[in-house]
């Protein structure tokens, strides 16, 4: 039996990590989560072979790293809105915290494997074709700056100090438990509150969107067959402009909402595009189509009213949350 530990483990995508391993592999599972604003408990659905701890990656955390097999990264501030209202946050987690885990990783006794979890923002945007691992960062935001700096850390400490680190670099993830603040839960949920759907500028941003459990085990996958030191990006290549999105949630929730476009958020990225091959070649494929996916996302949220409405209020719905200032 082996030991994970999953930082950031009871925000959206580490809880549907978790919940995940439990269920398909026998490992004892460490949850470490700081227990900030996008975390939630009630998201772990398991009550053996799991502890949790409430500790940030910015803690001394040798010991735990001590009796520790493998370490996912989730941990991490990332609204990109909410890094360009208040972008210290996002340094001092996803990249000072970043640079602690290696850290006490490096004087850890153990010699754990490391996967930092990264985001196809770190590329910036494009108009034609789609980036690969070669391609050079270009980042937008507060956030995606932040996140390529982390990977970046993490590949140097291979480089330098032989820390076994991977990098992955994912698309647009959604699904159950996602915090109601990002795009397709914030639209079902103001749909079904009769709220009008917020889209920045004219809503033909472009975005390459995956479920969060072929993300899951597209993750796995490099963890077991991936090589030491290097990045794999994860796509499913479901490139959809953001009205596209909203008018798909209305169709799915037979309800239309009405569209209310507001003005665009600064530095906006026009469209994201990667390419998986190398992860491909390693032998994962997508095994959701988006709009089966999408379908399990909207009857999840209309089902389960007691899980997001506690999160809800004029801040995580707002139409505007860039503009907003942040504790």
């Amino acid at each position: 039996m082996k030991t994970f530990l999953v930082t950031g483990g009871a925000g959206f995508i580490g809880s549907n990590f978790i919940n995940y391993l439990h269920n398909n592999y026998e490992d004892y599972i460490i949850n470490l989560d700081k227990l900030s604003y996008g975390s939630n408990l009630n998201n772990i659905k398991i009550d053996s072979r799991y502890k949790f701890i409430k500790k940030s990656i910015g803690d001394d955390i040798t010991e735990i790293i001590d009796n520790t097999d493998y370490i996912i990264n989730f941990a991490a501030e990332s609204h990109v809105d909410r890094s360009i209202a208040s972008p210290e946050s996002f340094v001092s987690e996803n990249i000072n915290g970043v640079l602690n885990l290696l850290e006490c990783i490096r004087k850890s006794k153990n010699d754990p494997v490391l996967i930092n979890i990264g985001t196809d923002e770190e590329y910036g945007d494009t108009i034609n074709g789609s980036f690969t691992e070669q391609d050079m960062l270009k980042p937008s935001s507060p956030y995606s700056a932040s996140k390529a700096a982390s990977s970046l850390l993490a590949l140097s400490y291979f480089r330098t100090y032989g820390i076994k680190t991977m990098v992955t670099r994912t698309s647009n993830n959604f699904g159950k438990y996602q915090f109601p603040e990002k795009l397709i839960p914030k639209t079902i949920i103001r749909n079904l509150l009769n709220l009008d759907i917020p889209l920045y500028g004219n809503g033909r941003n472009i975005r390459d969107w995956i479920y969060t459990e072929d993300n899951v085990r597209a993750i796995l996958t490099v963890l077991f067959k991936g090589k030491y030191g290097e990045i794999y990006n994860i796509s499913s290549n479901n490139e959809l402009e953001n009205i596209d999105i909203v008018e798909k949630i209305f169709d799915l929730m037979g309800k239309k909402g009405n569209i209310k476009y507001v003005s665009d958020r600064p530095g906006h990225d026009v469209r994201y595009s990667i390419r998986s091959d190398k992860l491909k070649n390693l032998g994962w494929k997508p095994e959701y189509s988006f709009m089966d996916a999408l379908k399990l996302t909207v009857e999840w949220y209309i089902n389960n009213e007691k899980w997001w409405k506690p999160l809800i209020g004029n801040n995580t719905l707002s139409e505007e949350p860039w503009k907003l200032k942040w504790d």
